[in-house]
């Protein structure tokens, strides 16, 4: 797996098998225990390695093609997004270059790609950047009829679910057998799910991609992403693309990720729960006109999350009256933090209409709930409704 040979110090070993999720989390991609050394090695700080001999029997040879902390958080991804199967993960600097670089490696001109209409914000500009690049691109909603429409004649279907913001789903399966069989290729923006959420390759699909910024560290101290899939045809074309463009991860970035692992099945769960509760909360609101989290089993999109999920993130979307009312609302808010992104352990929010990208209403309102008492987010947020309604 990922750039290393098995007999180096930073080969891993498997948690046994069976193994529950947390179990594997705690021990992912760590290296055989040592009388005396520590659990997980601290990050290789360095731009080259001495290097004698033929660079090709190397294990590693420079910091842009490789590095013992990289190898380990690759393992480690991969234990978690493929129990048990042989995987290529690679490590970014950002999810934004790990998405680039399947898009970019993956789709020539004159290709066609599908890409979701409904998705994170910046695939609208790199859809615009492919299309400058000679490929023809289609843009469908998450969940419908045109997606499975789309994938005729597509050299690759790009799927984000639940999509963000609107938490829209799509059945994977279905969706990967259509695009299979039209000859096509596959990956799944995996972010808001996690791999203990959702495993897209289990569920067929050729790459599972996600910003290690968002649940995975969970930390808000760490820019990353990661592709995942299986085979070195599929990864050769990504792994190249990194190379040139040097859109690698630091080693101390890559230890803290790998680090903030051990928690992650602790920090979903109750990401989870809190989600839950906050989005029941907020559905008996009178000013809210929607509320979508797969998680309500009054959601439109509960039923296919139910069959390919297991977690439903931490993400709540809700929409409120108008720009001021959710403005107001959330400058009143004193636990619930104003910022972007999501998956951290502290409670954030913003009005997601503000940065422009995004087909919402004015009083739409992306939330990511934290790992902070339910109790105390729900009064959090009464308190700042209250002060809302009063102008």
């Amino acid at each position: 797996m990922s750039g290393t040979t098995e007999d180096t110090p930073y080969a891993a070993t498997r948690a046994p098998q069976p193994a529950g999720e947390g179990t594997r989390a705690v021990h992912a991609g760590l290296p055989e225990s040592e009388p005396y050394a520590p659990p997980m090695p601290g990050p290789v700080l360095t731009s080259h390695f001495h290097l004698p001999g033929d660079p090709a029997d190397a294990p590693y040879t420079y910091g842009r093609d490789g590095n013992p902390t990289w190898t380990a958080l690759e393992r480690a991804i991969g234990e978690l997004e493929a129990p048990g199967e042989d995987v290529e993960v690679l490590a970014f600097s950002s999810g934004m270059a790990a998405i680039s670089a399947v898009l970019l490696s993956r789709v020539h001109p004159g290709d066609t790609v599908v890409l979701p209409d409904d998705g994170y914000n910046l695939l609208g500009p790199l859809g615009e950047q492919l299309t400058a690049q000679g490929a023809h691109v289609r843009r469908v909603p998450t969940h419908g009829p045109e997606l499975l429409a789309a994938v005729e004649g597509a050299a690759l279907v790009w799927l984000e679910t639940p999509s963000n913001p609107g938490l829209d789903v799509c059945d994977l399966r279905e969706v990967v057998e259509a695009a299979h069989r039209a000859g096509a290729l596959v990956a799944v923006d995996n972010t808001l799910a996690t791999p203990l959420g959702q495993r897209p390759l289990e569920l067929g699909a050729d790459y599972s991609v996600a910003s290690g910024t968002k649940a995975l560290n969970g930390h808000g101290d760490v820019l990353l992403g990661y592709v995942a899939c299986r085979g070195g045809e599929l990864a050769a074309p990504v792994r190249r693309w990194r190379k040139l463009v040097g859109a690698v991860p630091g080693p101390m970035e890559a230890w803290l990720a790998h680090r903030s692992l051990a928690t992650l099945h602790l920090r979903v769960a109750r990401q989870q729960e809190n989600a839950l509760a906050l989005a029941r909360e907020l559905h008996d609101w009178p000013e809210v006109s929607v509320v979508r989290y797969p998680g309500l089993p009054e959601d439109p999109s509960h039923e296919v999350a139910a069959r390919q999920m297991r977690r439903y993130g931490c993400v709540v979307s809700f929409t409120l009256p108008d720009l001021g009312f959710a403005e107001r609302l959330l400058g009143a808010a004193r636990i619930v933090e104003s910022a972007t992104s999501f998956g951290g352990v502290r409670t954030t929010a913003e009005r997601r209409g503000r940065w422009g990208g995004d087909d919402v209403p004015d009083g739409f309102v992306r939330l990511s709930a934290g790992v902070e008492d339910a109790a105390d987010l729900i009064a959090d947020l009464r308190q700042a409704r209250d002060s809302a309604r009063e102008g």
